[in-house]
């Protein structure tokens, strides 16, 4: 790194200042570089605020080595957590799972059967065990299988986006909100130099790295890079009531809920993300409150202490997931100087992607962890 050469400190530009964002510039902070953090709005208040925020691997087995980049995900919370204070974001709670049709159920057994030979922790319960142990508010089955992973967590992540960013502000660092990206020159090498913002300056820069979420395409393209991304829109509800009656993420059939904070829940199903497109007759304030509406009565089929609930707020997020599924992390060896960090299930992701991303920015270390997901493999 510069720094200990007895040169100028690199300095990096993180555009997108969501979880994935922070937690690149939060490890770049602390190992030394000067990093300015640009958000077109406030840190954490896009995709990273209207996220299930459900840290785990479970659902990660497409592929091995996205399950391992996960597992360490999830491992890399706690070391973070241990750093900077758990408190106010990080809820290692564990999650349930559990399904009302014979075939789902029957997947999810054999899932959990796969996960086991993988070494990852998962324990079988009745429906009858999880009221009598974990969660007396819910309306199951007795017999109903149900299946526990304590390794996993829930995140707060606009308190993580913000404890991130006020450790890095307070180390040096810069804090551009409400401002967007509008050009990214280059040199005549074709290294990145500079970064042009709407309010009209222009920010030198060693290094840039694309955490712009579902704006991460159009950045790409200011270095003339094609980054093929997804279109996969998803509500999320914060409904709020007297007293949260459950104590972890949970997915139930139809619907899956959390707890957010001590008077307010998160509602999210993959059902209801696919009556999206089926609503465009309707204004985007109009079908997120229908949709809300639906996810509501759902969650009251299951917990029916949230009969006298209300949805406090609703809103239709687009994921930033690339073409293929997969995370993209890394330089795009093109554009030096150029490194994207742009991943669904960045809640997961975010503090081992940090980690990983600040390494090889600073020491040219490219971990094995994201061989399989790394920029190149989309063509310019």
């Amino acid at each position: 790194m510069r720094s200990e050469s007895g040169k100028s400190p690199v300095r990096v530009a993180v555009i997108g200042v969501g979880v994935l964002g922070a937690c690149v510039g939060w490890n770049l902070s602390r190992r030394g570089a000067e990093v300015i953090l640009i958000d077109a709005g406030r840190p954490g208040e896009g995709v990273t605020n209207w996220s299930f925020s459900w840290v785990n691997a479970s659902n990660k087995t497409v592929r091995r080595s996205y399950f391992d980049l996960n597992v360490a995900g999830i491992a890399a919370h706690r070391e973070l957590a241990g750093t900077i204070g758990p408190d106010a974001w990080w809820y290692p709670s564990g999650h349930l799972r559990w399904a009302d049709d014979p075939a789902v159920e029957a997947k999810f057994l054999k899932t959990a059967e796969l996960l086991g030979s993988w070494g990852y922790r998962v324990e079988m319960s009745t429906g009858a065990q999880v009221r009598r142990r974990l969660e007396p508010a819910l309306a199951l089955p007795d017999e109903v299988p149900v299946l526990l992973y304590p390794d996993e967590a829930w995140v707060h992540g606009r308190h993580l986006v913000d404890r991130l960013v006020g450790q890095v502000v307070a180390a040096g660092g810069e804090l551009r909100s409400d401002t967007e990206v509008r050009d990214i020159g280059t040199g005549a090498d074709g290294s990145v130099r500079t970064v042009v913002l709407s309010d009209g300056s222009r920010l030198d820069a060693d290094i840039v790295v694309n955490a712009a979420g579902p704006g991460a395409s159009h950045v790409a393209g200011l270095v003339a890079r094609h980054l093929p991304m997804r279109r996969e829109p998803g509500i999320v509800t914060r409904i709020d009531c007297p007293q949260v009656p459950i104590h972890r993420a949970m997915h139930a059939p139809h619907i899956e809920m959390r707890p957010d904070g001590d008077a307010a829940m998160v509602l999210h199903s993959r059902e209801i993300d696919a009556l999206i497109d089926t609503m465009d007759t309707l204004d985007t304030g109009e079908a997120a409150a229908e949709l809300a509406r639906l996810l509501h009565d759902l969650a009251r089929q299951v917990v029916p202490e949230l009969a006298n609930s209300r949805i406090a707020q609703a809103r239709v997020a687009h994921r930033p997931i690339p073409a293929d599924g997969f995370p993209s992390v890394g330089a795009v060896p093109s554009v030096p100087g150029y490194y994207e960090a742009v991943s669904h299930s960045g809640i997961t992701l975010g503090p081992v992607i940090g980690r990983l991303l600040a390494a090889e920015i600073l020491d040219g270390q490219r971990d094995e962890l994201l061989a399989d997901f790394r920029p190149e493999r989309f063509p310019r």
